[in-house]
């Protein structure tokens, strides 16, 4: 049987999750903002700025947007894909290409709801060994607060 305290700890993450915010005022530990600051060292990071010329050019890229469903559906950055972090190793396959053409190095960037997600995403799948894939280095409260819309 799980105890209260455990079910209480685990009501408070999953109720925090969506906007994680990478700081221990958050209700997370300080470890998790530690964790999420060291993994965006060892991938590569887009910020709002670049992310936007990026879009605007028109250059070949998949666009993911690595939230659960139902936040994805509230509003998301335009022509983006919505793979939750939690598959996107298992999912992200057929958008590169597979099983007739598997396109490592195809241009994906990622992004979630605070910066954090689509970092850890961002790694997992370079593990897997993509090696053109970017974690977006921005909120999207930062998309919005520039001006940027959010399809829905």
């Amino acid at each position: 049987m799980v105890s209260r305290k455990l079910l209480l700890v685990i009501a408070t993450f999953c109720l925090a999750a969506p906007g994680l915010a990478a700081s221990a005022s958050s209700g997370y530990p300080a470890s998790i903002a530690d964790w999420v600051a060291a993994t965006k060292k060892q991938v590569k990071l887009i910020d709002l700025k670049n992310l936007k010329a990026v879009l605007d050019s028109g250059s070949p890229l998949v666009l993911v947007d690595v939230r659960e469903p139902d936040e994805f559906e509230t509003g998301h950055l335009a022509g983006a894909v919505n793979i939750p972090r939690g598959v996107i190793e298992f999912r992200i396959w057929p958008l590169i290409g597979f099983p007739d053409h598997v396109d490592m190095g195809a241009r994906i960037v990622l992004y979630c709801g605070s910066g954090a997600r689509c970092a850890l995403a961002a790694k997992s799948l370079q593990e897997l060994g993509f090696n053109n894939v970017y974690s977006a280095d921005m909120t999207l409260k930062d998309w919005t607060a520039a001006g940027y819309p959010l399809e829905k």
